[in-house]
């Protein structure tokens, strides 16, 4: 087994990575080690998505592709698993048209995946083993982490929103939290290690604590990490609008290590395409939130979800979008199509936007969003910024990248051994997505 490799491609979001890093965390355990060239990989697993359609169609594709790899290496192992796996017309796809996929599993039962290697190796036969929910939160599993020095942390699990365009609550479950010791215990190790940042993970992070016996919500869980010595920087990733308490506002105005960024998806700024995706706050609630904590600190940065062509969607709804994007001033989007997945609300409804309007309205707000970033940006000219080094630019073996508190991403010229550390860098140029400068 020693001389066996892995290979895994992650599609999705940032839970899914971090899914990823479990499963690789697994396999180094049994005796794998990682390598990116597909050639030479002895299992392969797709960890998948299936929030948008994009990245359910690559992965038939990629899948089809592998097809002549399995024939010139029969003991090659191709695995399936993530969210696409928890609907059965996916898995039905894959056992019918993808017969050379051995084993597929779910997001509920990744701590099983030696069972369904062995179970494979032993039969020779597909394996597919997929939980449809589960309330067990099974803790024992590491991850073999991407960075030294900063680190993803799940402190909840599931979604009860029902948003009519997400398939997320029916392929993650219903909502369910870790118990704070455990991911305090965790966020402590972590820093023992030497990790400097940690971003706490959930579908909903304002939910957190809902499913625990004892009072004790997301702040409570916030303050006691930024006790927590070694930690420098805490994030959080995401937020909904309709649980979003004055009790975080004012958190951050209180906890030192928590980063000046809010992450607070929005999809819409129509009241009406609100009310059909179930998003249960209005475009004022929002307004009103983000009075809120621009009050309560003035510098931070905040970045949104938005979906273009939601079914319905008029020039006037898409003008409502269009309006409060100018309002807020979001420092950056992420910018979606709206795609039917099958099984939820809006996949029945029948004033479904055509493609070229979808298209236009699209191109027409990523120019004002573009606008407005770089414009947020410029305002940063001459600053001296903290930013954690992450990695050597892809683009130039002399330039650093980093991130700033506000999730700026910064480039400086810098020595490799300032990787993992925080240094401060005077921007000096700036684009729409990037700042760039040197360290002081």
């Amino acid at each position: 087994m020693n001389s066996k490799k892995f290979l895994i491609k992650t599609y999705g979001c940032q839970m899914n990575e971090h899914d990823s890093e479990k499963i690789s965390w697994i396999l180094i355990n049994m005796g794998y080690t990682e390598t990116e060239n597909l050639q030479e990989a002895d299992f392969i697993i797709y960890n998948t998505c299936l929030v948008r359609e994009n990245a359910e169609l690559k992965v038939y594709g990629n899948l089809g592709a592998l097809k002549q790899l399995k024939r010139e290496k029969p003991d090659l192992i191709i695995a399936v698993c993530g969210c696409m796996m928890q609907r059965e017309e996916a898995r039905n796809v894959i056992t019918k048209k993808h017969k050379h996929v051995d084993i597929i599993f779910g997001t509920h039962n990744i701590h099983k995946l030696p069972q369904l290697i062995n179970n494979h190796l032993k039969t020779g036969q597909t394996i597919v083993d997929v939980l449809e929910d589960s309330r067990e939160i099974v803790e024992d599993i590491e991850a073999n982490r991407k960075y030294p020095y900063k680190a993803f942390v799940d402190i909840m699990y599931g979604c009860n929103n029902f948003c009519t365009y997400c398939i997320v609550p029916y392929t993650r479950g219903r909502e369910n939290s870790r118990e704070p010791e455990n991911i305090l215990n965790e966020i402590k190790e972590l820093a023992n290690q030497g990790y400097k940042e940690i971003t706490l993970l959930g579908q909903n992070v304002n939910s957190y604590g809902k499913t625990l016996i004892r009072n004790y919500d997301f702040v409570d869980l916030l303050e006691e990490i930024n006790d927590i010595s070694g930690i420098e920087r805490i994030r959080f990733m995401t937020s909904h609008p309709k649980d979003l308490s004055d009790k975080l506002i004012k958190a951050y105005g209180k906890l030192d290590k928590l980063c000046e960024h809010l992450h607070l998806p929005i999809q819409s700024g129509s009241n009406k395409v609100l009310k059909e995706m179930n998003r249960n706050y209005s475009r004022e609630d929002y307004l009103t939130i983000i009075s809120k904590i621009k009050k309560e600190v003035p510098n931070i940065a905040i970045t949104t979800d938005l979906i273009v062509g939601f079914p319905g969607e008029t020039e006037e709804d898409f003008n409502e979008t269009l309006k409060l994007v100018k309002e807020v001033e979001f420092d950056s989007a992420f910018t979606f199509l709206y795609s039917i997945r099958e099984g939820t609300i809006a996949a029945k409804m029948t004033n479904q936007v055509d493609n070229d309007i979808k298209h236009d309205r699209f191109q027409r707000l990523s120019e004002t969003l573009n606008e407005i970033s770089l414009g947020k940006n410029k305002k940063l000219m001459g600053e001296t910024l903290e930013v954690l080094v992450e990695e050597v630019s892809k683009n130039n073996p002399d330039v650093l990248t980093g991130r700033t508190r506000g999730s700026k991403l910064v480039h400086f010229k810098g020595k490799n051994n300032l990787i993992g550390s925080i240094v401060n860098v005077h921007i000096e140029n700036v684009k729409t997505f990037t700042l760039e400068g040197n360290i002081v």
